[in-house]
């Protein structure tokens, strides 16, 4: 193994963003990631001048500068001044499926994630394959995120009845699935059924509101993430027999003038009492049901990474609803205006938030929506240190492993992306990647871009 220890400033900056480590299995690695301010999530600040000692995947130390541990055998990377924090999430994810031995799309959307800075993703519609991901990625077959792998969708069509239900919640929790997505369709005994042996199981479980349950229930029986924010405009609706999508539209948008907000305060209390989290994915809203026409999105620089057919498939589906009219200016921009002025409620009332954009869904791009999600959420009022909290340390907290990721500390997975400038004073300097630590291995800026670029060419447009 090569040793660093008395290069120059210039060599070591090359080293930094040229050099790549390959991990053998079984061999574990040693680094000092050296002058790197540190985001400390206590202080909700960087702390300057610090390094961070990885050992066999683990974080065994952040000390300041110039207490460099006397010994062979560890790889020093000069950080140059970056700025190292815990990573982002994608904890709303359509992780692409394959019923064959091919993982190849899989794996690209993986080092989408990567590339900008994504070590967990929260998978929400479940197929046995994500959780052969999960294996491959641990054994170290691919490169990739930790993954959280939901179930397969359980809804009105999927499950048939009661005992359906809790068979598909025994199954899936036999399996090994961390987590259960409902889909809407359900009524209250088949919604019962899945909630209680859920508990019984020891399995968390969320999703979007079903009409017939309505968000109340949902949260009284245990809901543990609201997704999209699903079912607050529904349960401010007096009249429910407005509640028809032919008149509401898609997740009642058309109906946001209609919403008593008086009741809000009483919803907010109830989804703190019932310790439940908000998955709020606005960039979805304000893409897949915008304003802004589909041949505006298909053009953007970020879909080179998508193949072309996929791509396709998003403009049709956006153009559904615009040809049918739903999505013009004045129907959507006082949904859109509702949503963020909803989750800035619901955060200042201290409701819970996990990052999450739904990727890859229409004209939200693996790892690169998450970049929008966060303008966004800025844009509704979220502070920087919070938006960045809700993409690491709230997500070990919501699947209750605090300490083991999620912070850069003593004992926690070696987790941290390098970025050259401060995001609690500008948010856009989080796609200034430098390199990123993923449970002990390092990948440096070269390999991302490489990786970036191999994508980009797999899907030129013939």
């Amino acid at each position: 193994m090569t040793h660093y220890k008395t290069l120059h400033l210039q060599h070591l900056l090359l080293l930094f963003l040229s050099f790549a480590i390959a991990i053998p299995k079984g061999q574990a690695q040693e680094y000092i990631i050296s002058n790197v301010h540190v985001l400390d999530m206590d202080k909700k600040a960087f702390v300057k001048n610090h390094q961070i000692h990885v050992k066999n995947g683990k974080i065994i130390a952040v000390i300041p500068a110039g207490e460099t541990p006397k010994k062979q055998e560890i790889n020093i990377i000069d950080g140059n001044g970056a700025y190292a924090y815990p990573g982002l999430a994608e904890m709303h994810s359509h992780i692409p499926i394959t019923e064959t031995e091919d993982f190849s799309y899989v794996q690209d959307v993986m080092w989408l994630y990567l590339a900008n800075g994504i070590l967990n993703v929260r998978g929400m519609i479940g197929h046995p394959s994500h959780l052969e991901l999960k294996k491959k990625i641990a054994s170290g077959e691919i490169t990739g995120p930790r993954i959280f792998a939901a179930g397969p969708s359980l809804n009105g069509n999927t499950v048939e009845s009661p005992e359906m239900g809790e068979k598909m919640v025994r199954d899936q929790k036999k399996a090994g699935y961390d987590h259960l997505k409902l889909h809407p369709g359900l009524d209250m005994p088949r919604y019962v059924a899945i909630a209680s042996t859920a508990k019984e199981v020891d399995i968390k479980f969320g999703g979007h509101v079903s009409l017939d349950v309505g968000l109340q229930n949902s949260l009284n029986y245990g809901y543990r993430s609201v997704e999209h924010m699903d079912g607050y405009i529904e349960a401010m609706i007096e009249d429910k027999s407005r509640l028809d999508p032919q008149v509401a539209g898609p997740f009642s948008m058309l109906l946001v003038k209609e919403a008593d907000m008086s009741k809000l305060p009483e919803l907010l209390q109830l989804t703190l009492d019932r310790k439940a989290w908000i998955a709020p994915t606005l960039t979805l809203f304000e893409r897949f049901f915008g304003y802004i026409p589909a041949d505006e999105f298909r053009l953007e620089p970020d879909m080179k990474y998508m193949p072309g057919v996929q791509v396709q498939q998003w403009v049709n589906q956006k153009k559904l609803l615009e040809n049918q009219g739903v999505l013009k200016e004045e129907n959507v921009k006082p949904y859109l205006e509702f949503r963020k002025n909803l989750l800035k409620t619901l955060f200042d009332g201290g409701v819970p938030i996990i990052l999450s954009s739904d990727s890859p869904q229409v004209f939200n791009v693996p790892g690169f929506s998450i970049h929008n999600e966060i303008k966004s959420m800025h844009e509704a009022g979220i502070p920087p240190f919070e938006i960045l909290k809700a993409g690491s340390s709230n997500v070990a907290k919501y699947f209750e492993m605090e300490g083991q990721f999620g912070s850069i500390q003593k004992g926690a997975s070696a987790d941290f992306v390098l970025i050259s400038g401060n995001p609690l004073t500008d948010l856009s300097q989080l796609k200034n990647i430098q390199g990123v630590m993923v449970r002990g291995k390092w990948i440096e800026k070269e390999k991302l871009d490489k990786e970036l670029k191999r994508i980009e060419e797999k899907n030129i447009r013939k």
